[in-house]
């Protein structure tokens, strides 16, 4: 176990309206409303029209798949296109249970437009000798069986170099993927990402599942004569994905995994996917929540590339109408979720204890190599240990000297997960330089570099991370608790009443109780077992908890931890409530637990509504208003900061001064860090020329800049040999007349330089988009370190 430590932190909500109240009762009259409108309110969602659309599919307006523009139109042309003239086509997907989900998509949805397995195939990387995205080799291949069109899904969006190779082989492509987007268009026939939308429009949040769904749906309605399969039919595939891949859950997101979960609930009693259906029978789960795809069906999908390598039968296991194939195809699939387990654990126990020779307390980034690791679960366990240790993770295996190609480097390849808010991609590509390959989003990535590489690359990507907070990573991390409640409140209708907020995920977590000043009993651990009655190094262990307010217990599961690891005193827990399908029992699935919150609970209560979020608003236009206003109420913060340390300082100022903080700051314009520096430079030379002073205000006002990184500028300067000298409160540059001729030095120099502005704006933009809930979480953290300072509201 971490020595990290967790703090609960307990928003105060405003009270809904009555009327809000009403609303939502009329909605479950049969249910004991008492915790869902306050829920509902703290989440934002308080605009009544759209709440019947959250609570109710039936009630939602679904998007017209014609909003991707123009791109789609192109991308079904080309389809009917290719039907007319009898071409051949690939799906290109990715082995990830989005990406196989997705592939099944388009399999199922243009089998009634192309003869499967004759004029339409499907193609999946093998995870441990192809990796994610297009590569030469496979569109090689389709290109000598005569394939002209490759679909792609869940992946395709930057894979330039293979999509240029592809058009050289007469192969068209169109790409439907949610990945990050390259800079400018690829050169492809289509391209199919919400990434190209706004943020605000409801299929913005799609995964590579929900887009592929899209394009079958814009083909049905385009060619409703054609399929004879059902659209819906494809709906418990899609609410599969759309979960495994953990996207926000919102707009199109939530609605199509709605009514997917309500399809997929139908599998076991009316079966029209065998595969799916036996695989809902082996992990004992019934379909009918969300929480059976993100425990069940999911991992058991994404086992088989991270064991196997080669998860094409999945695709099979999905669509085929074969039972006893699937069923056999299911049973691999179980295996190798069984075996997965056992190498996660392995894993952990080995990365767990390398961390005990690592300075925490100086790292920021967690980094660590060992050539024995299975690749396959490097994501899973990078996943875990970030949570546990309130750190990004990246976890690596190396290559050896046996699989070493003479030509090239050894590599190390593997995985790297985010925590919090961090965004690791932006982190991760800041040393693209140093990479071989690497791809992803925010919060997950994966890469490879060359082995030598490994210590620069670790000491920058914590040194990145170290500015941009400005401090170390804090040991300790907070937990937002959604309701205190009671063992006794734990039950059927309090299950039934949170389950409306289902499906949960990412921007809509399940919610999380506090159970406080309870006890435990009847604790016992096992290891699990496979199939074959093997056991599984994966640990549950199981209790019952109990407190003051009844004369029962209530059952629960910790999933990974050891009945030691269980408070033998009172204590607090943290928990989400569940329903066991396959014992018929509700329980609890225990989350953390620690000491009393009676002297450790970090009371946040007061610091509603004493943090204003005025970023990027046009409130900040009346100038004159901020200023009369500032000087009474609350404290202006009008420039972007660019660490935590900078918000420190501000939240202490307010609280000293008895003010609120009104944090009004907008994310400078983004220019390229080479204009930056040829600007400078121009500068410096019309300066040189007119013997004119610059002072410190100017220079970082016209290059939008800080004063770290004017520092910087000035270093490169100096190497150019120009003379920066300070004086009477401003800068006078020189030139001499002798040039410095090492160029490769030169480039270093400028380049640690245009480094230092990227990192700068990635930090800016880090500030105008984290969450006022984090800036919260780090104000409350601010307060509780130090102990004077108590809040004044």
């Amino acid at each position: 176990m971490s020595e990290t430590r967790n703090y609960w932190q307990i928003y105060a909500s405003d009270n809904p309206p009555n009327s809000f109240v009403e609303i939502i009762k009329n909605y479950a009259p049969k249910l004991s409303i008492k915790y869902l409108p306050q829920l509902l309110w703290h989440r934002g969602i308080k605009d009544t029209q759209k709440l019947a659309g959250f609570l109710d599919p039936k009630q939602y307006q679904p998007t017209n798949p014609f909003e991707f523009g123009i791109e789609i139109n192109k991308a079904i042309e080309r389809i009917i296109d290719a039907k007319n003239n009898q071409e051949k086509i690939a799906i290109w997907g990715d082995f990830d249970a989005d990406g196989i989900t997705s592939t099944s998509v388009l399999w199922d949805g243009l089998g009634d437009f192309f003869q499967k397995n004759h004029q339409l195939t499907y193609y999946i990387p093998n995870r441990f000798t192809e990796s994610h995205g297009l590569n030469i080799p496979g569109i090689e291949q389709l290109a000598k069986k005569n394939y002209s069109l490759i679909i792609t899904c869940d992946t395709g969006s930057t894979n330039i170099a293979e999509i240029e190779y592809a058009n050289n082989q007469g192969i068209d492509i169109i790409v439907t993927d949610h990945h990050t987007l390259p800079p400018q268009r690829p050169p492809l026939l289509a391209i199919i990402n919400p990434r190209y939308l706004s943020p605000s429009h409801p299929l913005y949040n799609l995964s590579g599942v929900g887009v592929a769904y899209k394009l079958i749906e814009a083909l049905y309605l385009t060619h409703p004569e054609i399929p004879k399969l059902p659209l819906k039919e494809l709906l418990d595939l899609v609410a599969i994905g759309l979960i495994a891949d953990l996207v926000q859950l919102t707009e199109e997101s939530r609605y199509l995994a709605q009514i997917g979960i309500e399809k997929l609930s139908t599998q076991l009693h009316k079966t029209t996917r065998p595969g799916v259906a036996k695989l809902l029978e082996l992990c004992k789960k019934t379909g009918d929540r969300p929480t059976d795809i993100s425990f069940g069906i999911g991992p058991r999908i994404n086992a088989v590339s991270r064991i196997i390598g080669d998860a094409s039968f999945c695709v099979e296991l999905l669509t085929s109408r074969d039972p006893q194939n699937c069923q056999k195809l299911a049973i691999e699939t179980e295996l190798a979720n069984s075996r997965r387990k056992s190498l996660q654990k392995e894993v952990v126990r080995d990365v767990t204890q390398k961390l005990t020779k690592l300075d925490l307390s100086t790292t920021n980034v967690i980094v660590l190599t060992d050539p024995q690791w299975p690749v396959g679960v490097l994501g899973l366990v990078a996943g875990q240990i970030a949570q546990e240790y309130n750190r990004p993770t990246i976890l690596l295996t190396e290559e050896t000297e046996a699989v070493k190609n003479s030509e090239e480097p050894l590599l190390a390849r593997g995985s790297a997960r985010s925590f919090g808010q961090i965004d690791l991609y932006q982190l991760v590509k800041n040393q693209e330089h140093l990479l071989h390959r690497f791809g992803g989003h925010p919060f997950a990535a994966g890469l490879s570099l060359p082995v030598e590489n490994i210590p620069i690359f670790t000491d920058a990507i914590n040194q990145l991370l170290g500015q941009t907070l400005g401090t170390t990573v804090n040991q300790t991390s907070t937990i937002e608790v959604d309701l205190i409640v009671t063992v006794s409140e734990l039950g059927r209708d309090l299950f039934q009443e949170l389950k409306l907020l289902e499906p949960c995920g990412m921007g809509n977590p399940v919610p999380k109780l506090l159970v406080q000043n309870c006890r435990f009993s009847n604790v016992w651990h096992r290891n699990q077992k496979d199939l074959n009655g093997k056991k599984v190094q994966y640990i549950k262990t199981d209790f019952e908890i109990w407190d003051e307010s009844g004369e029962e217990g209530f059952p629960g599961v910790w999933w990974g931890h050891y009945k030691d690891e269980i408070p033998e005193e009172k204590c607090d827990a943290l928990v989400e409530l569940d329903f066991n399908a396959y014992k018929k029992r509700y329980e609890v699935r225990l989350i953390a637990v620690q000491p009393s919150l009676q002297n450790t609970q970090l009371k946040t209560s007061n610091l509603v509504d004493w943090i204003w979020d005025w970023r990027n608003s046009q409130r900040i236009g009346n100038l004159e208003e901020i200023r009369i206003n500032s000087q009474k109420d609350f404290i202006l913060l009008k420039e972007c900061p660019t660490s935590w340390n900078d918000l420190r300082v501000w939240f202490r100022r307010a609280i000293n001064q008895q003010k609120k903080l009104a944090i009004a700051y907008s994310q400078p314009p983004i220019v390229p860090p080479t204009d930056i520096w040829q600007q400078l430079l121009g500068i410096s030379k019309y300066l040189s020329r007119t013997a004119k002073p610059v002072t410190r205000y100017q220079l970082l006002k016209k290059l939008g800049i800080g004063d770290t990184t004017l520092k910087l500028g000035f270093q490169v300067l100096q190497y150019l040999c120009f003379n920066v000298k300070y004086k009477d409160q401003a800068f006078y540059i020189t030139q001499n007349q002798i040039k410095n001729q090492k160029s490769e030095t030169q480039s270093q120099i400028i380049g640690k330089f245009l480094a230092a502005i990227s990192e700068e704006q990635f930090r800016q933009k880090y500030f105008c988009e984290v969450p006022l809930k984090t800036i919260e979480a780090i104000a409350a953290q601010t307060i509780l370190e130090d102990t004077t300072i108590s809040i004044p509201f």
